[in-house]
């Protein structure tokens, strides 16, 4: 038996009327559980509509032009009582394509050959997948854990900033005092924040489960061996299956590292994922290191409510980030945090019933002192070993790096690799890129990484970024140079924001004046580094940047002033003229 059944748009949230740009189906066509129906355009994003039920298409009630909400008809469906029926969820923007999912392939056989696998779904795994769909491959894509997106956006870098983002609005409340407006204490509700975070999590993975299922890419979940150079073993809770292919790319990301002999088996001793399932807002928290992960953790308990105390090796914060960039960062940090120890380390962690004994060694750190966790943030190491390798003859070196050439391939000709497994910087950004060009390469096209720079961004309070060559390296490596900075004080969109501190920098080369690096620390810097990294890749001078009419007042025109301090023609400042001798 059959019925005839209307199909609503479900639920879009608050966005009202949509309009319909595109209708997906035709009438007497037979669709799935989840197949898209039509796609819907708001202000904000385009998004796809899923049908609830599988059947057959018996007409079509919209057409492109129309608008439409929440609850508008859109299909008449012929649904057989056989047919599997889900609850209508919401549509996936487009736009999320750092997203993740949690996505079932269909059953395999081993006779099946696939033109690309991907082991790990991170943001190069899933990009280099969609790609080699987008190109046409047959695709299959293998992930150990029951979603995708990897580290970056589960237990990384979008849960992180969602966290950064509610601690630096507690911060921003707090300052608006001089300005005459004053807030009560906040009220920390933490089921709340960290629904919020998962939410955040959840639109991005769905989105990703869409994107998967429209190219037609066979998701695998399950831990994922090499079996041979053309054979991968997948081990599930299911069992096993083998699967072939033509290509294989390695984007199995990293973990973060554990130095020996800590009490890691009991639940208060911290890894960046352990932060982030934000369990309680300890009293006391201990940061064993003091580069980019630990700094972030460390914004977001300090604006939580946590006493914070960093102890890092180096005898600066963030190792080898310029000390002109840092100093706006740490004199925020030495007013926000319990304690910084910098030329120190932790050499034991004694666990009791109540508390978290740490041994200091080094620097101004005292002999010991007690704390409610401890985060554990001294860098990553790659995965490299963890895929059987050599069953497939690729070559891993002693740390867990597989070395690739320009089109990431690995010493065996159709394996390629990307992102953290390749070596630093282990960044998103780069590992989508490296994703794109693998997935190009396998499909025959002419493609290699060739990025001049790759950007850096701590999104601390303040953030800072930094691109190209920096004066640490240039130092170390003799590199000549002349450098333009630019004060924020001297920026009337920042101090109409309450802030004085914030500077904004130019390298540039003595003879050519072609710039050479660039970094920022300030609100924003993060957003604002791009335009930076846009002008070395073009090869623009710092005539170009200081003849570009920026908008203003905006943060942005800092950097329009940075290169007008470079010229001699900035009037925002005064630079006294050097005389002639």
């Amino acid at each position: 038996m059959s019925e005839l059944k209307t199909i609503e748009v479900p639920d879009i949230g608050d966005v009202g009327e949509v309009e319909v740009i595109e209708v997906l189906v035709k009438e007497n066509q037979k669709i799935d559980v989840d197949d898209s129906l039509i796609t819907v355009e708001s202000d904000k994003a385009s998004m796809e509509i899923p049908a609830p039920s599988a059947g057959t298409v018996s007409s079509i009630l919209v057409k492109n032009g129309d608008k439409v909400s929440t609850g508008s008809a859109i299909v008449m469906l012929t649904v057989d009582e056989t047919s599997s029926v889900s609850e209508p969820a919401a549509p996936a923007p487009k736009a999320a394509a750092e997203a993740n999912a949690v996505a079932t392939a269909a059953p395999t056989t081993s006779a099946d050959t696939y033109d690309v696998v991907v082991i790990g779904a991170g943001p190069g795994g899933y990009t280099a997948a969609f790609r080699a769909a987008d190109l046409g491959l047959k695709v299959a894509l293998i992930e150990r854990y029951d979603s995708l997106g990897g580290v970056c956006l589960n237990v990384g870098c979008i849960p992180s900033k969602a966290l950064l983002h509610t601690a630096a609005v507690i911060e921003e409340a707090k300052h608006l005092e001089q300005q005459g407006v004053s807030f009560g204490k906040p009220q920390i509700d933490i089921n709340k924040l960290r629904t919020f975070k998962e939410s955040v999590i959840g639109q991005l993975t769905d989105g990703l489960k869409g994107l998967a299922k429209q190219r037609k890419v066979d998701v695998f979940t399950g831990v994922a061996n090499f079996h041979s150079s053309n054979t991968i073993n997948i081990e599930s809770q299911s069992g096993s299956e083998l699967l072939s292919f033509k290509n294989a790319i390695i984007a199995s990301g990293s973990q973060s590292v554990k130095i020996p002999g800590f009490p890691y088996d009991d639940k208060r001793m911290l890894d960046s994922t352990g932060a982030l399932e934000l369990d309680d807002i300890p009293d006391k928290l201990l940061i064993i290191g003091g580069g980019i992960i630990g700094l972030e953790m460390g914004c977001v308990y300090a604006g939580l409510g946590s006493k914070i105390t960093v102890v890092e090796l180096s005898e600066q914060l963030m190792p080898g980030c310029d000390a002109d960039l840092l100093k706006p960062l740490q004199q925020k940090l030495n007013k926000q945090f319990e304690a910084i120890f910098t030329g120190a380390k932790v050499t034991k962690v004694e666990a009791t019933a109540s508390t978290l004994t740490a041994h200091f060694e080094g620097g101004k750190a005292p002999a010991t002192a007690d704390f409610d966790k401890v985060l554990m943030a001294v860098g990553r190491t790659p995965n490299g070993n963890s895929i059987n390798a050599e069953a497939a003859g690729v070559d891993v070196d002693e740390r867990g790096f597989i070395s690739v050439d320009k089109q990431q391939r690995t010493n065996i000709e159709h394996i390629f690799a990307i992102g953290d497994v390749v070596g630093q910087p282990m960044l998103a950004h780069k590992a989508t890129h490296e994703g794109k060009v693998a997935a190009e390469v396998c499909a025959g096209k002419k493609s290699f990484f060739d990025a001049r720079t790759i950007p850096s961004v701590a999104y601390t309070e303040p953030e800072v970024s930094w691109m190209g060559l920096t004066e640490t390296q240039a130092a170390k490596d003799g590199i000549e140079y002349e450098k333009a900075s630019f004060p924020w004080a001297a920026s009337g969109r920042n101090l109409s924001m309450g802030s004085k501190s914030g500077l904004t920098k130019i390298l540039f080369d003595p003879e050519s004046k072609q710039i050479l690096g660039a970094g920022i620390v300030g609100t924003n810097a993060g957003e604002l580094i791009a335009e930076a990294v846009l002008a070395l890749e073009m090869g623009a001078d710092i005539e170009d940047l200081a003849l570009t009419i920026h908008p203003h007042p905006t943060l942005s025109e800092t950097l329009n002033f940075a290169a007008e301090v470079a010229e001699g023609t900035v009037t925002d400042i005064y630079i006294p003229k050097r005389r002639k001798s």
